[in-house]
């Protein structure tokens, strides 16, 4: 019933939020309407039981069983956060209670941690040029000692490891120092707690709840840009954690200086420490991400094979970034498992065909800024940013040009990705620019060479 249950449930909430909170349920018994879970954590409990509670008790009553109300356990601890959802009504959450959490080093705490990913480690952690700052830096902060970078800062765009990298650094605190309070969350949840205590009236247990911790990991903080409460208490509780010597590891989709809607006194304390961003991969990375994955699954299933060239043929067309790469792999692998045979260039080309088409035209904006930046020997934030020199404002319109044409983006999108400008600046430098490749021969030899290496 339960299996039935899951299938339907995948489809109800998405993918995301199966892999998060369904997928680690574990049904454990049925009895007298009562049917309990086991939970990894009583934080995944309480969360579940806000957000899924009455789906899952709705998937389970259609498929036939006799439930009338959940409950999730956490084994080891022994610790319950009953629920009192039925299928007429559900009761409310005690108002003051204070759920206990599970922490990252594994101890029934009251910290406020997200699950990890097993799969997420410096071991799985495939570095090339792109990343290798981004994972230098990363492993420092994760062996420890005393404080080197605060904030340690990671930003990129979707699929560049990210949250591989925060997860990493979470397995490898837990590994080297488990008596450490270590959080790892993000923004979301951040405010989801934020919101509770409120609600609540439990602001004092939320502080000491994220002042007391030794190291606080916030995933996505784009999240918060524009909630003005939310920002004013990260705020503080940044500040609380540097004054202690805390450790603070922080990841978004673009610098702190691009993130529209955050308040200045943030931007400013997330510039103090080290800012790293994680490049759009190169083929030799994407191969090496490629060749890593096919070892472990042969570990597993050793009749696997692959013809020689299929893996430099994927690496070469699929450039958005590692997840398309990776979801692209696993389709071959059931395709094999499923069919059967040898994995070829051709039956790859036919398997992945709607995959390969939409790769075709992949050269993002993001990718132009950073290729220009280079080109011209200027700061990536000088480029997006409001300096109107004209050692940057002419490859700024450069850049711009190259969005317009290698690119779908809307001229309003394009200004939006330099800095927030308006989609008429963006339509004057793509005038600019095409009256200089006509009468400066300079600029003409710049825009043709940029093209030709972003289109290679």
């Amino acid at each position: 019933m339960w299996g039935q249950v899951r299938q339907t449930l995948e489809q109800s909430v998405g993918q995301n939020n199966y892999r998060n909170w369904i997928e680690p349920l574990e049904f454990a018994d049925l009895d007298s309407g009562v049917a309990t879970f086991l939970v990894p954590t009583t934080f995944m409990a309480n969360w579940v039981e806000r957000n899924f509670s009455d789906q899952i008790l709705r998937h389970m009553v259609n498929a036939g069983a006799k439930v009338s109300r959940l409950e999730f356990e956490v084994p080891k601890a022994g610790a319950k956060t009953r629920t009192a959802t039925s299928a007429d009504s559900q009761a409310p959450a005690n108002g003051n209670a204070r759920p206990a959490v599970q922490g990252v080093n594994g101890k029934q705490d009251d910290l406020p941690g997200a699950p990890l990913d097993k799969r997420f480690t410096f071991d799985s952690f495939v570095v090339g040029k792109p990343n290798e700052l981004a994972h230098a830096a990363a492993r420092r902060v994760a062996e420890g000692g005393p404080v080197t970078f605060n904030p340690l800062f990671l930003y990129g765009g979707v699929g560049l490891g990210k949250t591989h990298l925060m997860h990493a650094i979470a397995w490898e605190i837990q590994e080297r120092n488990p008596e450490l309070r270590v959080v790892y969350l993000s923004a979301e949840q951040f405010m989801y707690r934020f919101v509770q205590a409120l609600r609540d009236k439990a602001m004092m247990d939320f502080k000491h709840l994220f002042r007391s911790v030794d190291v606080l990991m916030v995933d996505d903080v784009q999240f918060i840009a524009g909630k003005d409460s939310t920002q004013e208490e990260f705020f503080h509780t940044f500040n609380a954690l540097v004054d202690q010597n805390k450790q603070i590891i922080i990841s978004a989709d673009r610098a702190p200086g691009e993130i529209k809607d955050l308040e200045e006194r943030i931007k400013s304390r997330l510039q103090c420490g080290l800012v790293v961003d994680l490049h759009p991969t190169d083929y030799e990375l994407r191969l090496g991400v490629l060749q890593s994955k096919v070892a472990a699954y042969k570990e597993t299933y050793p009749d696997l094979t692959i013809a020689d060239g299929v893996l430099e043929f994927l690496a070469h067309r699929i450039t958005t970034n590692v997840r398309v790469l990776e979801g692209a792999l696993m389709r071959l692998f059931a395709f094999a498992s499923l069919v059967g045979g040898e994995i070829t260039l051709e039956r790859t080309q036919e398997c992945l065909t709607d995959v390969l088409r939409a790769s075709d035209r992949k050269v993002t904006v993001e990718e132009i800024q950073r290729k220009v930046a280079e080109h011209y020997g200027i700061r990536l934030s000088d480029l997006i940013g409001p300096k109107r020199l004209r050692a940057i404002a002419r490859p700024r319109q450069v850049a711009m040009k190259l969005s317009k044409d290698l690119t779908t983006r809307s001229y309003p999108d394009i200004g939006r990705r330099f800095g927030g400008r308006d989609h008429s600046t963006v339509m004057h430098a793509v005038k600019r620019v095409e009256e200089l490749v006509a009468a400066d021969q300079q600029v003409a030899e710049d825009v043709d060479l940029l093209r030709k290496a972003l289109e290679h």
